[in-house]
C-alpha cells in the first residue's frame, strides 16, 4: 500500500522516513516531491562496456543551468538525502518534466530497502533541454513492506552520488 502526502510528513516526523531537507510544500497527495542536485557525471566513452569500469567525468551544475543532450546518460545527485528502513521508495520523473522530454530512471526506479542518501538519477532527454540544480524533478512513493525487513547492501552503498554503473563488478570472480 502506498502511503497520502500526510503519512509521509508523519513518517519523518517519526524518522521512519528520511528526508533532508524536508520542505512540507513538496508534499504531494501520495507522494513528496524532490529536487535536483548539483553534482553531475557524463561517461567519456562513445561505447559503454558493460562488463568493464567505464571512464567519467564529475562536474558541478552551474547555477544557470545545463542543457541535456539526446546523445547521452546524466547521472545527476538529488538534491535531498532520502531513504527508509522501514518503507520502500519508489521514484518517477514529475509529469512537468516529462512534458519537457526529460526521462528519469526509466528501468531503475526502485530504491532499495535501507539505502538512505543522495539517489543517483539517470537522466536522458528527447530533445536539448536546460536543467538547473534545486528544480523540482520527480518524487517518491513510499511502499509498506510485509514480511521480514532485508536491509540494502550493495555495491553502491558506500559512494557519494552521483555514481556511474557498476555492472563490472558483476563479472567479477
Amino acid at each position: 500500500m502506498i502511503l497520502t502526502g500526510p503519512q509521509i510528513e508523519s513518517a519523518v516526523e517519526q524518522s521512519d522516513i528520511v528526508i533532508r531537507p524536508f520542505r512540507k510544500r513538496q508534499i504531494a497527495p501520495n507522494s513528496y516531491d524532490f529536487r535536483l542536485g548539483n553534482r553531475c557525471c557524463v561517461y567519456t566513452s562513445k561505447v559503454l562496456d558493460a562488463a568493464k569500469e567505464n571512464s567519467t567525468r564529475t562536474f558541478t551544475i552551474p547555477k544557470g543551468g545545463m542543457v541535456l543532450r539526446p546523445d547521452r546518460i546524466y547521472l545527476i545527485n538529488t538534491e535531498e538525502t532520502m531513504g527508509s528502513t522501514r518503507y520502500v521508495p519508489i521514484i518517477r520523473g514529475r509529469s512537468s518534466v516529462g512534458r519537457l522530454g526529460i526521462f528519469i530512471d526509466v528501468t531503475a526506479d526502485l530504491i532499495d530497502l535501507g539505502s538512505i542518501n543522495q539517489w543517483t538519477l539517470q537522466l536522458h532527454a528527447v530533445h536539448p533541454v536546460r536543467v538547473y540544480p534545486g528544480m523540482l524533478i520527480g518524487q517518491v512513493t513510499f511502499w509498506q513492506t510485509h514480511g521480514r525487513r532485508v536491509l540494502y547492501a550493495g555495491k553502491y552503498r558506500s559512494y557519494l552520488s552521483p555514481v556511474p554503473s557498476l555492472a563490472f563488478r558483476d563479472y567479477e570472480k
